[in-house]
């Protein structure tokens, strides 16, 4: 994938470094890159509790006690499955063997997204432009948000940071209405064209869409009726939309995350690949277990971009390393200790990012959310 004016390089003696630093940490410990047992133990009780919060919804009287009570752990362990299974699953990084990568993979498929759709917007997509404006798709919220310099503002935008938080709930609501069927008929992800499924990934996406709205819409419809059915359903999508959202807003919209405009005057870039991963992806919580758990070692989203295909398991030991390699070559590794601090500091750059920009950047694109964006009144 080519972007107009950004030349993505590799090779760098920071990233030739870490690999080799990582390599022989795995070898000194024996272990594998991929999951191993805890990966097994945890993904086991995340579809055991998501499998139970539906079964119990199902067999109770329908009333809002049960919408309630059921609905919103249900979204705790619908985003986790999301976090811990699919993720590592679609990253090849669950097992060695492709089937079940494969397998954990189309997770996805049964809580309501597309796994092959959801490989080419955050595989190839994110991954490899991670922070660039217009072609990261995760800093489009059409718009409702401004996330980031050289985006449209609008005045609503001075409010952004306090109604934000109730309108991220809307997002899984929104992939599973509209996103992956407007993305499929369009053939295209934020104007970037992909190839539409054919043979075995189509029959897995429309197997997926009917395994879904199966268990989502049409037994509980049967049961209670559509009315209960849709509620129960937007409470739980409700709370799984603000979950994967706000993990994602930690780690690369916060003050501390570096992001690009890409050059619109001809002018190229010339960006190494680790280093871009490095200076757009921030960690946080990294001494808190139960976020660890919880969130698939996705508050170690600096060790996840630099290896993506590594078991999320080996993230906490991996993110040393990382932090020590990048000491070395004079490069910035950035953390936010805890996540209240990491909340802070999104609600300080969306705050930021409200206030009627000046004029444009006038030297570099790569904009510093730690520097002031120029003008701002």
């Amino acid at each position: 994938m080519k972007i107009d004016g950004i030349r993505m390089r590799g090779g760098s003696a920071f990233h030739k470094d870490l690999r080799k630093r990582v390599d022989a940490w795995f070898e000194a410990e024996g272990v594998d890159p991929y999951g191993d047992g805890r990966m097994w133990r945890k993904s086991a009780a995340l579809i055991a509790g998501f499998v139970l919060m539906i079964g119990g919804f199902w067999l109770s009287d329908g009333g809002w006690a049960a919408i309630v009570g059921f609905g919103i752990p249900l979204g705790l362990f619908w985003a986790g499955l999301g976090f811990s299974v699919m993720h590592d699953g679609n990253h090849s990084a669950y097992a060695r063997d492709k089937r079940v990568n494969r397998a954990m993979g189309f997770v996805l498929d049964i809580i309501g997204g597309s796994s092959y759709l959801w490989r080419h917007k955050h595989n190839r997509i994110h991954h490899s432009h991670p922070n660039i404006v217009g072609v990261d798709d995760d800093l489009e919220a059409g718009f409702f948000l401004r996330m980031a310099p050289g985006q449209d503002w609008l005045p609503m935008h001075r409010m952004q940071q306090w109604y934000m938080w109730p309108l991220y709930g809307f997002i899984a609501i929104k992939w599973h209405l509209l996103d992956d069927y407007t993305q499929m008929a369009q053939g295209q992800i934020n104007d970037i064209p992909f190839a539409r499924p054919k043979g075995r990934d189509l029959a897995e996406f429309v197997v997926g869409k009917i395994i879904f709205h199966s268990w989502c819409f049409i037994v509980p419809a049967l049961i209670f009726g559509v009315g209960t059915a849709v509620a129960f359903w937007l409470l739980s999508a409700f709370v799984c939309g603000v979950m994967l959202a706000v993990v994602f807003q930690l780690a690369h919209c916060v003050e501390e995350a570096d992001f690009i405009v890409p050059p619109t005057d001809g002018e190229r870039i010339d960006i190494d690949w680790a280093e871009l991963q490095l200076a757009t992806t921030v960690d946080f919580a990294p001494e808190n277990p139960l976020a660890t758990w919880y969130l698939g070692g996705l508050n170690f989203q600096v060790v996840h971009h630099l290896f993506p295909r590594v078991c999320h398991v080996h993230y906490p030991e991996m993110a040393k390393i990382v932090a020590a390699t990048a000491a070395d070559h004079g490069l910035k590794y950035r953390c936010n200790p805890t996540v209240a601090g990491a909340l802070a500091s999104h609600f300080n750059w969306m705050r930021r990012m409200g206030l009627r920009p000046g004029s444009a950047p006038e030297a570099t694109p790569l904009l510093s959310a730690g520097e002031p964006e120029p003008a701002l009144r």
